[in-house]
């Protein structure tokens, strides 16, 4: 019954955040900050931890080291080894899940209020007092060296490594997060505790937490389940550009279907133009079937089943990147199109009838992303992280009613670069070579 609880809670809509979230700011006695909604409906809370640096803070000689200590968190810890620590887990029917990003980590926890306390109990010996047993690491170390082996065999990641290879060289990011089979070899149970030591910090930390919980009870419970985490963390990395020209790189692989990756420079997630860019790309190919690529890619020419671009802003550097595949025959066409509708959209902008549809559906769908309390905890601590204010949930879908047409085809002008649109390539593409 308590798991059938959890998964109800987990699912459940909330439908008061869709209308409004009632966001409080608490800090707590030892100085944590963190937003909290208050939902007594459910006997159900989630937590969510984010903290910035992630696998950019890797030393030299060590990559891989924080996402392999990230994956171990949950592998025994205090005087629990990981088996029972996984019974443990499972007996208080709590969920916790650890994950190292390129910026970040993310620690989110799921728990019945009932069992509160011994949840996080359970949490803080995690953080506090992993014990990266030394069985523990080489059973993870082979899943992820799995990982790695698989990824060299898929276009997919072939194609996005060689990308960020290219575009960033020795910045953390032109490298996988995952790490190479020699790093993630080389790693000790050493290596292991320096990147916790690393990771997990109390200055780069924004929390959240939703359900049935108090904003004045939340103070004292971060206090003890992350008041012994270092004060501060090493230096964060450089910022760096995107060291991509435009043109083509190919990978050769025997495939009957060519994969393509594709990108250029973008905006800051705090420019002045970075919501009439967002919605712009909706417009241009983030849209699905409502998108400029989608329809001249697909429903007119019929050259792949899908096509799509993003806008990546992260940490230390902003993109917009895009994926699309094709037979190796016609991959050559569907990169061309794409170049073309990149250089009309630059040129031509869009029209109102196509502004007004991209609004219509971002406005619409916004409140959905509001469906459970742990949905409302990811995104309150990704909002943190980003520097918005509790205001943007209520706010945000009058910035994309404000953006106007002649926004749109300014920005349009200003920031789409077909001569500097990258293509990786990985397939057997006839009629296409690398042209760098």
């Amino acid at each position: 019954m308590l798991r059938i609880l959890i998964a109800f809670c987990l699912t459940i809509v909330a439908t008061t955040a869709r209308a409004e979230l009632d966001i409080k700011q608490v800090t707590s006695p030892g100085g944590i900050n963190a937003w909290v909604v208050e939902e007594p409906a459910i006997p159900f809370v989630a937590l969510e931890i984010r903290i910035r640096g992630g696998g950019t803070l890797d030393l030299p000689g060590k990559r891989g080291a924080t996402n392999l200590m990230a994956a171990l968190l949950e592998e025994g810890s205090g005087d629990m080894t990981a088996q029972e620590f996984q019974t443990t887990l499972e007996d208080l029917a709590a969920s916790f899940t650890f994950r190292a990003f390129d910026d970040s980590m993310q620690i989110s926890a799921r728990f019945l209020t009932e069992n509160k306390e011994e949840a996080i109990a359970l949490l803080r010996q995690a953080l506090i007092a992993p014990r990266f047993d030394q069985d523990a690491l080489d059973r993870v170390r082979a899943q992820v060296i799995a990982g790695i082996n698989s990824d060299a065999k898929s276009p997919n990641a072939i194609a996005s490594s060689t990308f960020y290879a290219n575009a960033f060289g020795d910045h953390p990011y032109g490298s996988s997060i995952d790490g190479t089979i020699d790093s993630v070899t080389s790693l000790t149970r050493d290596d292991m505790f320096e990147a916790h030591r690393n990771a997990l910090v109390l200055d780069r930390l924004f929390v959240s937490v939703v359900g049935d919980t108090t904003a004045e009870t939340v103070g004292a419970m971060l206090d003890d389940l992350l008041g012994d985490l270092p004060a501060e963390g090493p230096a964060l990395p450089d910022d760096v550009a995107f060291g991509l020209d435009g043109g083509i790189t190919v990978v050769e692989f025997e495939t009957p279907q060519s994969v393509a990756f594709f990108g250029q420079a973008g905006l800051k997630r705090d420019d002045e133009d970075f919501f009439t860019a967002f919605v712009l790309n909706h417009i241009l190919g983030a849209g699905g079937f409502e998108s400029r690529l989608m329809t001249e890619v697909r429903e007119k020419r019929g050259l792949t089943y899908g096509i799509g671009t993003s806008l990546v802003p992260k940490y230390h550097a902003e993109m917009i990147l895009g994926t699309v595949a094709s037979s190796n025959e016609t991959i050559a066409e569907a990169i061309e199109v794409t170049r073309s509708e990149w250089e009309r959209m630059a040129r031509d902008g869009v029209t109102p009838e196509e502004l007004a549809v991209a609004k219509t559906y971002l406005t619409g769908e916004y409140p959905l992303r509001f469906d459970g309390n742990a949905d409302i905890a990811s995104i309150m601590a990704g909002m943190q992280m980003i520097g918005l204010t509790p205001d943007y949930v209520v706010d945000r879908n009058s910035f994309v009613e404000a953006v106007t047409l002649e926004d749109v085809n300014r920005v349009a002008a200003e920031l789409l670069q077909p001569e500097g649109l990258h293509f990786v390539v990985v397939g057997q593409p006839e009629g296409l070579e690398s042209t760098q």
